[in-house]
């Protein structure tokens, strides 16, 4: 055991990596979270207003400095979140924003609907959008140069009369910077002169590059004594570069979406915004303290709008911090800095070590460890070729966590015991004018009870989890946090057409941990059941536990 001690301990203790603030760059930015109005444009992703007060929590939790909670009087939706808001969301830390337009061309500001929604909405800030590329004015407001600078001054000047800070929103600014430069700095110094609180420069269109960032910030920031902010959106891929490249010319407040949501490709993704300002930079954004909430917050808020994290996604993807090929496991257990650019542990993520037919006897030791597991030398060696032989038949182990973990344990001579299986069966009928209906029918023993479940899904696997769910639920409430939320099917010799080899892949979570479990046969059904029967056990033993190493029930 000494020596699954040491690299346990070399892996807990590994440097803790941080920068110090570079000189010429600001000490701190505000951020800003528009994910509850820009990044609900997402395709694919709907928030209710009981999802976007929790999506609020979850963002003042980390620390950001606004949050904006969507368009007042453009939707009933939004209407009833900022109404709700009043009394119902206590923020700690952020203050929230309405976000709305300048007044029509032809309203005058006082009587604009608009305005007057955002100053009913009882927020302390509101940000407004005023086009900044004349080609808009001009062919979208169907207006003159002139109206469209007076329709962002007088919108200003109205809601600073009102006690409310201002941010403008410059439309398509950096579009319109390159077609008509005069026009879009009489556009910020209108707004500036009027009262606004920030000049929020915004890449609407998602195509500029770092460097025409540099070259235009660095041209503008210092003609102006207001805050200079940015938006960006990641049509080019560079939403994240190009707001580090604004904080670099002097820009002091950052918009963006926590996971990057957003319209098209996304906003600037905050999750990776902020980690690089704070730990590369040395620039201040959210509290200190509160950065390892990153990722937890990140997967409670994909949780919440029901899209899966990317696992690669930089920072908090459950892949961010992964090590397989044994070398590099081999090098990490002596130094943690070795193949990792921050400490993960700084963001709230860890190091995993996965096993394959690439591992070496490290990369299992370092497993073993961080499960709570005591395998010697020879226990080592046989999981090894056992897992090299399960991968042989078409296993993936490294895409399957949760499914290595019971193969770890019985290696070391643990046995499932929360319930034992009899049989189990799945009938689909077609019926007239419904069409395919699925029931399924589980016999398991629990406790020394025979248990007996009907349920009907949506499909034989949704049947079957139904069906167990229902047996099991007398004996194991805690099964109740556990679901699952990725279901994929892989043909692994498609020369054998219908009746090839198939592996199953099911992702599960608690809500605060995801895991991922296997199951291989030529019967997809086989298949489904054992990677869904891994799911409940790993579930079982992280929910009811708290951790590995605790009892069960008494059967661990």
């Amino acid at each position: 055991m000494m020596q699954l001690e040491v690299v346990w301990i070399l892996i807990k203790t590994g440097l803790r990596m941080s920068a110090e603030h570079v000189p010429g760059l600001p000490a701190r930015v505000d951020i800003y979270d528009t994910t509850l109005r820009d990044g609900s444009q997402q395709e694919g992703l709907s928030l209710s207003v009981d999802d976007k007060l929790r999506v609020a929590l979850q963002l003042d939790s980390l620390g950001v400095a606004y949050i904006e909670g969507g368009w007042p009087g453009a939707n009933p939706k939004d209407e009833e979140f900022f109404r709700r808001a009043q009394n119902e969301l206590k923020l700690t830390t952020a203050k929230l924003v309405a976000f709305g337009s300048t007044r029509r061309a032809t309203t005058s500001a006082d009587e604009d609907p608009t305005l007057r929604a955002l100053v009913e909405a009882k927020t302390s800030g509101v940000c407004i959008v005023g086009k900044a590329w004349d080609y808009h004015v001009e062919r979208a407001l169907r207006t003159t140069l002139d109206e469209g600078v007076r329709m962002v001054a007088d919108s200003v000047r109205f809601l600073h009369s009102q006690g409310i800070d201002v941010f403008l929103d410059a439309e398509h600014f950096f579009d319109g910077y390159k077609s008509n430069r005069a026009f879009t700095l009489d556009i910020l110094k209108a707004a500036q002169d009027s009262g606004a609180k920030t000049l929020v420069l915004c890449d609407t269109n998602g195509g500029t590059l770092p460097h025409e960032v540099e070259e235009i910030i660095g041209a503008i920031s210092s003609s102006f004594s207001t805050q200079i902010g940015v938006h960006f959106h990641n049509d080019s891929g560079c939403a994240v570069a190009n707001a580090l490249a604004a904080v670099k010319m002097g820009a002091t407040h950052v918009q963006g979406c926590i996971n990057g949501y957003g319209e098209r490709t996304g906003n600037s993704d905050l999750s990776v915004t902020i980690p690089n300002l704070s730990l590369k930079m040395g620039v201040e954004t959210v509290p200190t303290e509160r950065i390892e909430l990153l990722s937890s917050v990140s997967r409670h808020v994909a949780e919440i709008v029901n899209i899966n994290l990317d696992p690669q996604k930089p920072y908090v993807g459950t892949s961010a911090f992964t090590h397989k090929a044994g070398l590099h496991v081999s090098a990490i257990s002596r130094r943690k800095d070795a193949y990792e650019h921050v400490s993960p542990e700084l963001v709230g993520n860890g190091s995993r070590f996965v096993v394959s037919e690439m591992s070496g006897k490290s990369t299992v030791a370092i497993k073993a460890a961080e499960l709570g597991l005591d395998l010697d030398s020879e226990e080592m060696a046989q999981v090894l070729e056992h897992l090299k032989e399960l991968e042989h038949k078409g296993y993936h182990f490294e895409a399957a966590d949760g499914s290595l973990e019971i193969v770890m344990r019985e290696a070391s001579g643990w046995k499932q015991e929360f319930f034992k299986l009899e049989s189990f069966r799945v009938i689909t009928d077609h019926r007239e004018g419904i069409g395919a209906v699925t029931e399924a029918t589980v016999k398991v023993i629990v406790e020394g009870s025979r248990m007996i479940a009907t349920a009907e899904g949506n499909g034989p696997v949704n049947a079957l989890d139904s069906a167990l769910r229902k047996a099991l639920a007398p004996y194991f409430k805690e099964l109740a946090k556990v679901h699952l939320t990725d279901f994929r099917v892989r043909v692994l010799d498609s020369a054998l057409g219908s009746g090839a080899v198939v592996r199953v892949l099911l992702d599960s979570s608690d809500g605060n941990e995801t895991w991922s479990t296997m199951g291989v046969s030529e019967n997809i059904i086989d298949a489904s059941w054992q990677a869904l029967i891994d799911s409940i056990v790993v579930g079982l033993i992280k929910v009811a536990a708290g951790t590995p190493n605790q009892a069960v029930g008494g059967r661990l």
